[in-house]
């Protein structure tokens, strides 16, 4: 089948392979997007899951925690430069449109749209977006956000990083946070969102990763094997220990600490709960990337991709 530029570049962003082997892997797999990642991991061109990390947008992403720690957003705004990211005006917009989630708590975005604002309720955040689009002078989007709610003993931290480009929300389940123990606790929380934002956990442990996405992973590694012309018999046992490297790639608590390669999550995790005196766990995590799926600029790579593709 014909293969599009726009296939091509997807497949590269998302996998990091050269345009002339996406193109190949395209048309080697009928132009099925999956099955063409697959093909590149067989042949060792591809990272599993990788993302070439191209934001396609300006803006960006800010979290906001409620006082007593039991509430928590994080949140993504684009706008149309870096400049305007940067302005005053842009940062006051997304931090009342943060405050107004941790208040309102909306279903999702077309939802909140259709709130009274709450920092002024004669209008609605949809008007309070358009008047602050004239006021900023380029379009704004509220694209997404996550609210976390703590319902007992726990609470939630945040870590955003370089200025808005990634944010990460994490909750845990702890011990009630008390005077003794809160700074304790909060800097686990603060290392937790900060790893996560370095290593890009995908999951939070082994039994969240769903079945079907195991699955694909034991069949590339298969076929990477079969490949290497690995005997049959020890093939199995060969996946069964590249999975339990995938695990601890994929899953925050099998994770290297990035401060301390030495311990993973997991013991970090142990140790905060022996010093807090009672148990403290992971129990779910968010991490956006600014941009992060969004295609606005394409420009830079529309003619490079179109000669590979022979179009």
């Amino acid at each position: 089948m014909a293969v599009t530029a726009a296939q091509i570049n997807e497949l590269r962003k998302s996998t990091g392979a050269g345009m002339l082997d996406c193109k190949k892997a395209l048309e080697e797999t009928g132009g099925e997007f999956e099955k063409a990642v697959d093909f590149l991991r067989t042949k060792g061109l591809a990272a599993a899951a990788k993302k070439a990390g191209r934001a396609a947008t300006e803006g960006m992403v800010a979290a906001f925690v409620s006082d007593d720690l039991k509430s928590g957003v994080l949140l993504e705004i684009n706008s149309e430069t870096d400049f305007v990211a940067k302005n005053d005006t842009f940062q006051a917009f997304v931090a009342s449109i943060g405050q107004h989630i941790l208040a309102a708590a909306p279903a999702d975005v077309d939802a909140m749209l259709q709130q009274p604002f709450s920092g002024d309720i004669s209008k609605s955040v949809q008007a309070y977006l358009s008047e602050s689009i004239s006021i900023i002078g380029e379009n704004l989007q509220i694209r997404r956000f996550v609210k976390f709610d703590v319902a007992g003993d726990g609470c939630i931290g945040a870590y955003i990083h370089a200025g808005g480009k990634i944010g990460v929300l994490v909750q845990v389940a702890s011990p009630a946070v008390s005077a003794a123990n809160k700074d304790l606790i909060l800097g686990f929380v603060k290392d937790v969102a900060m790893h996560s934002a370095a290593a890009a956990p995908a999951f939070v442990s082994r039994d969240q990763v769903p079945a079907d996405v195991l699955e694909r992973e034991k069949e590339v590694y298969r076929a990477k094997a079969k490949e290497s012309g690995k005997p049959d018999a020890i093939i199995e046992k060969i996946i069964a220990g590249q999975i339990n490297k995938y695990y601890a790639d994929i899953c925050l608590v099998e994770q290297a600490f990035v401060k301390d390669t030495d311990k993973t999550i997991q013991q970090v995790a142990k140790e905060c709960a022996n010093a807090a005196g009672g148990d403290v766990s992971i129990t779910r995590f968010e991490r956006f990337v600014l941009g992060e799926g969004l295609q606005k600029k394409e420009s830079d790579f529309a003619a490079e991709v179109a000669a590979a593709a022979g179009l």
